[in-house]
């Protein structure tokens, strides 16, 4: 056998034991990047409602329209003097228009009643003065010293309270959320004698924003959660 041809044939065996060696690495690679380990963060924060919207509602009865309208407007009127005198401005105060019940213009309803009008008048604070607004509810009983009476626990007219900085506290919790997930992904990779690689695929969920419970509905839990994969090695 000629010596060039021994060379190359050495030069050919070499290249497919270096390209043997190339693929196993590359398959154990590729092997490796299917190892992750999939994990939840989690972040919860209670904070104070910023904002609330309490309606104030009271109802009239007659039978005759031009008799109640003075009525709701002095109503009106001492409710706008109890709000103002007690720190709130006018910008915070909505009178909305009375709404008018007609018992003889329902087709079913009975003839036989008392007053044929009912008319519910809402005036609506909105503010963010929380905690103020709460101590004027607790005072309400002020008005029903002038002889205005507040119709209470109708389902239509709800004090809401609201929690309206949510961009101020989203960095910190989606950090927080963050840092947990990962302190969990650590605790797995040690458990399973891997080491925690990059970053797969990160995945923030949607924040939640609810009553602490159901009798403190000015507190509200702020919750949110990430999902993050890792790379596991050994």
């Amino acid at each position: 056998m000629k010596p060039s041809l021994i060379i190359s044939s050495a030069i050919i065996a070499l290249g497919i034991v270096i390209l043997g060696f190339a693929l196993k690495s590359g398959i154990d690679r590729f092997s490796d990047r299917d190892r992750v380990v999939t994990v939840r963060g989690l972040c919860e924060k209670e904070v104070q409602a910023n904002k609330v919207t309490w309606p104030i509602v009271t109802k009239e009865v007659g039978n005759d329209l031009g008799a109640i309208y003075p009525k709701i407007e002095a109503n009106n009127k001492a409710i706008m003097a109890f709000l103002t005198s007690n720190g709130l401005s006018e910008s915070e105060i909505t009178v909305n228009p009375p709404q008018v019940y007609d018992q003889a213009a329902e087709r079913y309803g009975n003839q036989d009643v008392r007053y044929r009008y009912q008319v519910t008048n809402v005036v609506v604070v909105t503010s963010d003065k929380v905690d103020q607004v709460r101590k004027l509810i607790n005072k309400q009983t002020d008005l029903l010293r002038q002889g205005i009476a507040i119709v209470a626990g109708d389902y239509n007219y709800q004090t809401t309270y609201e929690y309206t900085d949510l961009n101020g506290i989203k960095p910190q919790m989606i950090a927080e959320a963050t840092a947990n997930a990962r302190e969990a992904a650590d605790k797995f990779a040690e458990d399973s004698d891997s080491k925690l690689g990059k970053i797969k695929t990160a995945s923030q969920g949607q924040f939640s924003i609810n009553d602490r419970d159901q009798y403190t509905p000015q507190i509200k839990t702020v919750r949110v959660v990430t999902y993050i994969t890792y790379y596991l090695e050994d």
